[in-house]
């Protein structure tokens, strides 16, 4: 019995993966095949060696047949497209902040490109269920720009914060709680199911259109609806948000592990970077954001 994921990218890529029940059409129940009769001299179509053999440039498929270029998807591959992604936005992320320190206006500039390139890209990769690594990589490098650019602008906010005052503790916090669902989900403590998974997504959902709704108010509103703003209240809706990034990275463990199992192929792998990498940045973004929260209400 195959196992199931309910992640739709492993499912088209399990329906296209060779020797896959639905890479290649199957004939229909109650489709007529030509009759076959006993002491009959010629070969029946599908029976026996073919007459004419193998045409030059074609090899022969069918139900169960592999490919024998086919690769399936390691761990390794995996934690080796996820360094890449991760380290570009960890390179764009590092120039830009330098940058910014020289040349704020630079910096402001790159945030926005980076914001709203990485905002397009990510939807883009998202929707088509892209595996492109040069799409990924883009995605990554504009990723970065904006992580450098917020990184650089919430710490020039506060009063007497040297550089790195939030960046380090806030990349040490990712790392840690990076670590600890990596625990728990393979300690089995949290088990990601499909139950799981919609109440997840039917979360981060509802947040994102909250978020939304705050940005909107805020050209209107100093401070929109105060989700964003150095308070009580946004020290709770940031705690909230890390708690959901955290969430979201179990469900990436569980893909890489449907992957694995199913045999996917390696391209596969590009996307689950990309989904971790998304989800480290979100967790990145909202522990920085928590932090200059805290260094804002004290230093009132």
């Amino acid at each position: 019995m195959r196992k199931r994921s309910s992640n739709p990218v492993i499912k088209r890529a399990l329906a296209a993966a060779p020797g896959s029940a639905g890479a290649y059409p199957q004939p229909g129940y109650g489709q007529p095949y030509p009759p076959q009769g006993y002491g009959q001299p010629h070969p029946q179509p599908g029976y026996g060696p073919n007459p004419y053999g193998t045409q030059p440039g074609h090899a022969p498929v069918g139900p169960g047949y592999r490919d024998p270029n086919y690769r399936p998807v390691t761990i390794d591959d995996v934690v080796m497209r996820t360094g890449f992604t991760l380290g570009t936005v960890v390179l764009g992320a590092v120039l830009t902040y330098f940058l910014a320190m020289s040349n704020p206006a630079l910096g402001l500039g790159l945030l926005v490109v980076g914001a709203i390139g990485a905002l397009v890209m990510g939807l883009v990769i998202a929707f088509t269920r892209s595996t492109n690594p040069v799409l990924i990589l883009l995605y990554a490098a504009l990723e970065g720009l904006f992580v450098g650019g917020f990184s650089f602008l919430l710490e020039a906010s506060l009063a007497g914060v040297a550089p790195g005052g939030l960046v380090v503790p806030a990349v040490f916090g990712t790392l840690f709680v990076a670590g600890t669902m990596l625990a728990l989900y393979k300690f089995q403590v949290i088990r990601v199911t499909n139950t799981f998974v919609k109440v997840v997504t039917a979360a981060v959902i509802a947040f994102a259109v909250l978020v939304l709704a705050n940005l909107v108010l805020s050209f209107f509103i100093p401070g929109g609806l105060g989700l964003r703003e150095a308070g009580p209240l946004g020290l709770a809706v940031s705690a909230i948000a890390i708690v959901l990034a955290a969430l979201v990275l179990a469900i990436d463990f569980k893909d890489v592990d449907d992957a694995l199992a199913l045999g996917l192929p390696e391209k596969v792998s590009w996307q689950l970077a990309f989904g971790l990498t998304l989800s480290l940045v979100w967790l990145y973004i909202e522990i920085l954001r928590l932090l200059w929260i805290i260094q804002s209400m004290f230093s009132e």
